[in-house]
This record gives structure tokens, sequence and C-alpha cells, in this order.
């Protein structure tokens, strides 16, 4: 077999040397995860704890046979240096992450969301008629289309009047390709009752493909919640919804993404998390709304500025 150009400017690098596995795969060191995890932390901010080894190791090893690798030190080197680094990154977070979601998931806050939240905000914007509703870390999109959906029947015959704005965040470009795309499986239906499957959704074989109807109303972005420069470019939000992603945070990186989503919703916004999450007192200025399994957040009133 050739040698790749990829091999070649991996393996001008110096090796840790570290020993196969006994699956004849590279096993990656206690220094080599160390390395990995600072480079991860610090471009997204997960947080991987030491008793995760076997998980980098496990999702990666295949990564460095496709790249003709030997060890973990050189695809470090890789990923650290040279033309490749951007693009390898993103093809490591990829393969690290596991993006499990669905349509409609966590019904009795979503309830919340169309019953509550909904009618109050449409109220309170009906002169402007303009909604700004972000999903942030949104994976492969049934997120930010479910929103969409509650918008679309709760607005009905008024929704030609609104100028409605939805964006859906990742970091991975490999989800969010998936999310513009809009097509479907079984397993992401598993949560979406019949009607709405006949209403908003067009089966074609094995798949669904969700309605044009809807499908304008949601944008994609590549987003990280570390760049809060990013972040702020796009104004100021009505909701947020971010869930099920900070439990991989550790506290200094949970506590900068809230202050950020503080500072980038409106005063009378509301913000909602996932159900194992939670926000401590004094992590920003945020406190929770009195709703069963909403697991819901909104600025105390007067309440401007973010804590820092």
């Amino acid at each position: 077999m050739a040698t790749s150009p990829i091999t070649a400017a991996a393996s001008a690098a110096p090796s840790a040397g570290a020993p196969a596995s006994t699956s004849g795969k590279a096993a990656m060191s206690d220094a080599q995860f160390h390395q990995l995890a600072k480079i991860i932390y610090d471009r997204a901010g997960i947080h991987f704890a030491p008793a995760k080894k076997y998980v980098l190791e496990s999702r990666l090893a295949h990564r460095l046979s496709e790249l003709e690798l030997e060890d973990f030190s050189q695809y470090i080197s890789f990923l650290t240096m040279g033309p490749y680094q951007t693009d390898e990154f993103q093809e490591m977070f990829n393969r690290i992450t596991i993006n499990e979601t669905s349509f409609f998931r966590n019904e009795p806050q979503l309830d919340v969301f169309e019953k509550k939240v909904l009618p109050e905000i449409i109220e309170a914007r009906k002169s402007t008629k303009r909604l700004r509703i972000w999903s942030a870390a949104c994976s492969t999109g049934e997120e930010p289309y479910t929103l969409a959906m509650l918008v679309h029947r709760t607005l009905g015959v008024r929704l030609p009047d609104w100028r409605i704005e939805i964006l859906g965040t990742d970091i991975s470009e490999k989800a969010l390709e998936a999310a513009s795309e809009a097509r479907y499986t079984e397993y992401a239906m598993r949560t979406t009752n019949p009607m709405v499957r006949t209403r908003y959704f067009k089966q074609d074989g094995p798949y669904f493909i969700l309605s044009d109807s809807i499908k304008p109303m949601v944008n994609f972005e590549i987003l990280n919640l570390k760049d809060r420069l990013a972040a702020k470019r796009h104004g100021t939000w009505d909701v947020i919804f971010c869930r099920n992603v900070m439990i991989y945070f550790d506290d200094p990186m949970k506590k900068q993404v809230v202050n950020m989503f503080a500072d980038q919703l409106a005063p009378d916004g509301y913000l909602f998390i996932g159900h194992s999450e939670t926000i401590r007192p004094g992590e920003a200025p945020f406190e929770p709304m009195p709703w069963p399994q909403a697991f819901a957040y909104r600025k105390p009133l007067g309440s401007t500025k973010p804590v820092m």
C-alpha cells in the first residue's frame, strides 16, 4: 500500500511508542489521553474524565487505521500540526460524540413551551411580529424542527404575518448536514404521534421527509458554545433551548455557557435545559420557573447583565 500524504505528515512527528493493544490496535497511554482530553476541552469545552479514556481509545482506534498511523502520538501530532488539523478535529468530534435525539423529546417540557411560554412571547411581540428561537447543540435537527412545528400550529393562519427565526447550531458539521437534509428514520420518529407524522412528514420507504411548510422555518449553522463572540453576533433571542449538553461540561465551562445564554436572552425570554441538568444559584442571573417537568428558567425582573 502506498504511503498517503497524511501518513507522511504524521510520521515525521516523534512517537511516544504506545504499545499495541491485545486487539492489535494502538493502545492509548495515560499521557496521550491527557493530551487528547485537553485538546477537546480547549476546543469544545467537553470534559473527558480519566475514567472515560476507554471511550476515546475505542472510538478513535479505527481512525488511526484509516490514516495509516501507528499510535496515538502520531495522531495527536496530526491533529495539532499541519494543514489538516481543522478538518481532523471536526472528524474526531463526529466520532467521539453521540447524537441521541428524537422529535418531540420530553413532551411535558414541550407542552410548557407551547401552552405557556409561546403564547406569552407571541403576545409580547405582537407589535413587531418577530419571534426568535435558538436551539443550541441541536444535533441532527429534530429539536429545532419540533419547535418550528409547535410555532406553526400555534400561529396557524397568523403565521404569514410573522417573521419567524429559528436557528439550530451545533459543533458537528456532519450532524448539521443531516439536519439540513431533513430526512429521518423511524428511530427519530419514535416519540412522534401519528397525527404529527401525517401532517408534517411524507414517508418515502424507510424514511420520513419533513414538510416544506416546516423546513424553511429553520436555519442551521456551525457554532461552538465556547465561542461567545460568534454567539453574540446573532443578537438577542426570545427563547433558547440547550438540552442534555451541559452534562458534558465541567463547572467553569458550564458557568461560561449559562452566562452567555443570559447575555443573549431577551429580558423576558426563557431558557430550557435538559431534565438531568440544573442551574445553581449564583451561576447566572436565572431563576427556575415553577412548572413541573419544565426545566425552564427566566432572568429575574430587572436583570440585564450576566454574572461574570
